[in-house]
């Protein structure tokens, strides 16, 4: 058997049953559909960036999706519509948006893992989601047995999810991304960034510098992988921002009066999305807090957990994680959920 931790970003996870490789759409619902009857249970993998794997692995047999490749399958003055394989690495892909000037994905630059990874959590960063340039999701149907292409507007998008997450009726093959012919960014959202830019929130910026700037702020926060820093041994960000109602987040603002005023946004509806982060830290976990057997914090960013030893293993990880959860929610009475996939493990 051969241990999944080498194929995860935390170099984390036990033993698999059985690995097979696919290097195309075909070759991944062969493997799928061929393990499932030999009545295996599956586990499709791809960057390993968003999943956590217990320590004692996966029984059954785990599909390594290595598909590459895009191609242009629409466009006219305005727009271009890209199909991008499963496998693709992300990173490479808005590498590529940037150099023909296709606007749309630059703000989500530096982000580890797979292309087709991205509609199931419906990444997102510095003001994009992949839901806004979505078009359309190629997935096989395991319970139908058939392939076929699903609408954005099918895909159930929300923040951070879709019809995708925790199920495994789909299996991603290729995803289709509407993008602006422009060599400006679209309009820069996000505080943090329009200051790395020295732009005004709203303000446009040429797309290689959306860019740069990003994957610098992420790299600041040890969000970009690097083998030489254990602060990247991570799944980015470990908890969601937590969205409140009114009721809620009226009680969270009492029980942090002595704090000032907890960061939020506003949602759609009559919701509050709140930082995760500022929770973690106010609640006494802070940048480098430590974990049993070498996982800690981030130093360098408090909503990252990470394998710093190298050594962790995964229940280190999800008591560090446990921890945590129950003090956020004892201290302020919101409860936070994990974004990464967990699979054979639970917080």
């Amino acid at each position: 058997m051969s241990a999944l931790a080498g194929y995860t970003t935390l170099r984390m996870g036990g033993p698999a049953g059985r690995i097979v490789t696919a290097t195309s759409a075909d070759e991944i619902v062969r493997a799928v559909r061929d393990a499932g009857a030999r009545g295996d249970a599956v586990l499709v993998l791809a960057g390993g960036s968003n999943v956590v794997i217990g320590d004692d692995g996966f029984p059954g047999t785990v599909v390594l999706v290595r598909s590459r490749g895009l191609r242009v399958v629409a466009e006219d003055a305005d727009t271009v519509t890209v199909r991008v394989e499963a496998g693709e690495p992300w990173d490479d892909l808005v590498a590529a948006t940037v150099a023909n000037g296709w606007s749309g994905l630059e703000c989500l630059s530096g982000i580890p893992g797979s292309t087709g990874a991205t509609p199931i959590q419906n990444v997102g960063a510095y003001g994009q989601e992949v839901a806004e340039t979505i078009t359309g999701v190629e997935a096989y149907d395991r319970v139908e047995d058939t392939t076929s292409r699903i609408a954005a507007a099918d895909c159930g998008f929300a923040y951070r999810g879709s019809i995708f997450k925790y199920r495994d009726r789909w299996v991603v093959l290729s995803v289709d991304f509407r993008l602006s012919r422009s060599p400006l960014s679209g309009p820069v959202r996000y505080a943090e960034l329009a200051r790395a830019l020295g732009v005004e929130v709203g303000d446009r910026v040429p797309l290689a510098d959306a860019r740069a700037a990003v994957r610098a702020l992420r790299a600041g926060k040890g969000m970009v992988l690097d083998p030489t820093d254990p602060d990247t041994r991570s799944v980015g960000s470990f908890f969601t921002n937590p969205v409140l109602d009114r009721a809620a987040f009226d009680l969270l603002r009492e029980r942090a009066a002595d704090l000032g005023e907890p960061p939020s946004w506003p949602g759609a509806g009559d919701v509050v999305k709140v930082s995760a982060a500022w929770l973690i830290d106010k609640a006494g976990y802070g940048k480098g807090y430590p974990g049993p057997g070498g996982a800690a914090i981030s130093r360098k960013h408090t909503l990252a957990l990470t394998n710093r030893s190298g050594r962790a293993s995964t229940a280190d990880l999800v008591a560090l994680a446990r921890e945590i959860r129950d003090g956020v929610k004892t201290r302020f009475g919101v409860t936070l959920h994990p974004e990464p996939v967990l699979i054979n493990t639970t917080i």
